[in-house]
């Protein structure tokens, strides 16, 4: 929209294209950095849970809106990370560079156990395979709070406890995960995700190995998901079973729908919309002088506002959060001429 075009390789691969857009992304970095130091309690501890779903949320935008790959246990590949850090810590003692890439190993071998259906099922078959990796991962941390005595979860020593730490920790977290994706979607295996998820027979006519395709996006995706896990986990203090419910996996389909299928920007954006949006509607209540009334149901309101919301994004902005904001830029871009929508 801008005129701007590429003209060589190195221009193609680079993230950043334009003079502005570097300069932007300067801007936006020196915010992050002062961000904690400018935010008081509540509003960094929002940062810190929107950077820390920001990592689940491009794992499963990685498998779901790329390799086309319909998944309901992710919240089960969560609870698995973070039972494996906790398992570790307490029959082991061992530290947190040990159960990262050891949460990272177990996500990886359930992706891929979990990942061969993929093979032979589709649709909304797939979607039931994977929502049993979720009860077979619950049932089996229930098993062990139950025998190892652990009724009120497992009480995990954080190695980070201040809340502005945390920040820096789960920012580079989420940045090392977005950087990853990216660099990862401009290789062959993303391109291969790319076609499959198109149409797999015409990928397969191209020579992709469509198998060895959706088995890669399966593990990859699973194993950032286990870690981001580990590092709720952490970040907690403690794990439950109780924390990992169907409704987080719903949660986290909504933040890529809402942010934008095929989108890591999307991810992020809808990620921020999902960990805000329940404050906001407090807020709103509050606000309105509503929220004492309703007091006893605030939870029943916040999740029929969230369920609307969904509807919404998915009635009359199916592109989502990404959606409006590239209308919005490209607005700015042609400003003030007016652009056509293609017909």
């Amino acid at each position: 929209m801008s005129g701007y075009f590429r003209v060589r390789y190195m221009q193609d691969v680079a993230l950043l294209d334009t003079r502005t857009q570097k300069a932007w992304f300067a801007v936006f970095l020196v915010f992050l950095l002062a961000y904690p130091f400018l935010a008081n309690a509540l509003w960094l501890d929002l940062a810190n849970q929107v950077l820390l779903a920001s990592v689940g949320a491009v794992a499963l935008m990685l498998l779901t809106g790329y390799a086309g790959q319909i998944s309901l246990g992710h919240a089960g590949l969560l609870a698995a990370g973070a039972f494996t850090a906790g398992i570790l810590f307490k029959e082991f003692g061992a530290p947190f560079w040990v159960t990262l890439p050891a949460s990272a190993a177990v996500g990886a071998l359930l992706g891929l156990a979990f990942g061969l259906p993929s093979l032979r099922l589709r649709g909304l078959y797939l979607a039931v395979s994977t929502l049993a990796l979720h009860f077979i991962v619950i049932h089996a941390g229930a098993e062990y709070e139950t025998r190892r005595g652990y009724s009120t979860g497992i009480v995990i020593e954080s190695p980070i406890y201040d809340a502005r730490h945390w920040y820096f920790a789960l920012l580079a977290a989420a940045a090392a995960t977005v950087l990853f994706s990216l660099n990862l979607l401009r290789s062959r295996t993303g391109r291969a995700w790319r076609a499959i998820h198109g149409r797999e027979a015409v990928a397969e006519a191209l020579g992709i190995s469509v198998p060895r395709a959706k088995l890669t996006a399966f593990v990859v995706s699973s194993a950032i998901t286990a870690m981001a896990g580990c590092l709720f986990a952490y970040f907690r203090g403690f794990v439950s079973v109780e924390a990992f419910s169907l409704y987080l996996t719903i949660q986290y389909v909504a933040m890529i729908i809402i942010g934008g299928m095929g989108s890591i920007l999307g991810a992020i954006l809808g990620t921020v919309f999902v960990v805000l949006f329940p404050y906001t509607i407090d807020a709103a209540m509050d606000g309105l002088g509503l929220a004492g009334r309703f007091s006893s149901v605030i939870f029943a309101v916040n999740y029929a506002a969230f369920g609307l919301a969904m509807i919404l994004f998915l009635v009359f902005e199916p592109q989502g959060l990404v959606g409006i904001w590239r209308r919005a830029r490209n607005w700015f871009l042609l400003w003030p001429f007016k652009q056509r929508p293609a017909r």
